[in-house]
């Protein structure tokens, strides 16, 4: 079982986001983080995903301090996606590659078209122009890298912010289904209603405090 544990986190820069934030996650937890714009939600993502250093406090995986960890296998085992996903390269194969050539494998093909089908696009994708891809298209398979090989933790930055109901749903059961057959746990930063009503475990950030909560 994947234990995720922040510990009296404080974020600042020139003044403090917030502090003294605590709570423990265990596999399958899911939890939704709301609360206003600017309260300090993607920098708490960022700081567990290892991208910026932490002002005071600490987050432990799985009993281990977050910088025990070589950053490449805290990386793997915890996982950020943002709303706008950052692809490279030319095509959809150069991004659905990298998940491979990181952990020294060849890439799988079929896991690689089983995976865009899953998303809710055609198997030619694959081989399609990174410039010739929607909006949308491009959120499923900036997903899609960060799944191909399912993280512990999965932290979610207001990803379906800007899309498409179509898009949204496809995504949504995606995650659903990863989050029942993996046990990954996930952090989800939203604003969107629907996925607020749905949510069963809250963390609402306010004035420096966060609060937990069973209902948002």
């Amino acid at each position: 079982m994947t234990e995720l544990v922040v510990d009296k986190l404080g974020m600042r820069f020139e003044n403090w986001l917030f502090r003294d934030l605590s709570f423990t996650l265990k596999s399958p937890d899911w939890l939704t983080v709301v609360g206003k714009s600017g309260n300090g939600k993607t920098i708490m993502l960022k700081a567990i995903a290892g991208l910026i250093d932490l002002s005071e406090g600490a987050i432990l995986l799985d009993g281990k301090p977050q910088d025990s960890y070589a950053i490449s296998d805290y990386r793997q085992n915890v996982s950020y996606v943002t709303q706008s996903a950052r692809l490279f390269g030319q095509t959809v194969r150069d991004n659905l590659d990298l998940p491979f050539l990181i952990r020294n494998l060849q890439p799988d093909v079929a896991k690689q078209e089983a995976g865009l089908l899953e998303m809710d696009l055609p198997k030619a994708m694959l081989n399609r122009e990174i410039s010739e891809l929607s909006g949308g298209q491009r959120q499923r398979v900036g997903l899609l890298r960060n799944l191909l090989f399912p993280p512990k933790v999965l932290l979610l930055d207001e990803i379906s912010t800007g899309l498409d109901e179509e898009t949204k749903t496809a995504i949504w059961h995606v995650l659903r289904q990863l989050h029942e057959r993996e046990q990954s746990i996930i952090l989800s930063v939203t604003h969107d209603t629907e996925e607020i009503a749905q949510a069963k475990h809250c963390l609402r950030i306010e004035d420096g405090r966060g609060v937990m909560s069973n209902e948002c």
